[in-house]
């Protein structure tokens, strides 16, 4: 029996709604990833040039600090990774805590939510941060998925 995570990022709650679905679905540990500094209004602001995620996606070498860590994260065989779309990939903090861990041998599994975007570049963008994994082509849903759907997709990689 593969032990199995659900490790998510989420800057207002809507991401963190469908991690717990998913984890629900899938009698999965969840995680929040959880920023050292969290994210305000006013640094989720995408249409200000000079709010904090448009500072950060705006340089793919910025790692936002990260507040806490999985506990024996070597115990998992599969990690969905969810977190929201922002400027068609993973926020820069995903790259943070991927490279927290050493996920050789591992598989990962991006799940994403997303205002009307795909995962565009994501999965090229995570690569270089879990170096030895697994990465598997991941998905958009929306917050009001069903269990039944959630179950369905995430089996396929268990």
């Amino acid at each position: 029996m593969k032990k199995v995570l659900v490790a998510y990022f989420s800057a207002s709650g809507t991401t963190a709604k469908l991690a717990d679905k998913l984890a629900s679905a899938i009698s999965a540990d969840l995680h929040e990833i959880i920023p050292k500094h969290p994210y305000t209004s006013a640094d989720l602001d995408w249409t200000n040039k000079k709010s904090r995620s448009n500072v950060e996606m705006s340089n793919k070498a910025f790692r936002p600090e990260v507040a806490n860590t999985v506990e024996n994260m070597e115990q998992y065989d599969i990690i969905f990774l969810a977190f929201p779309i922002w400027w068609y990939v993973a926020p820069t903090i995903i790259n943070t805590f991927l490279e927290q861990y050493n996920f050789k041998g591992k598989t990962i599994v991006p799940i994403a939510t997303s205002g009307g975007s795909g995962m565009g570049n994501t999965n090229g963008e995570l690569a270089v941060s879990c170096a030895g994994a697994e990465l598997k082509d991941g998905r958009v849903f929306s917050v009001n998925a069903s269990i039944d759907k959630l179950r369905s997709w995430a089996e396929k990689f268990i």
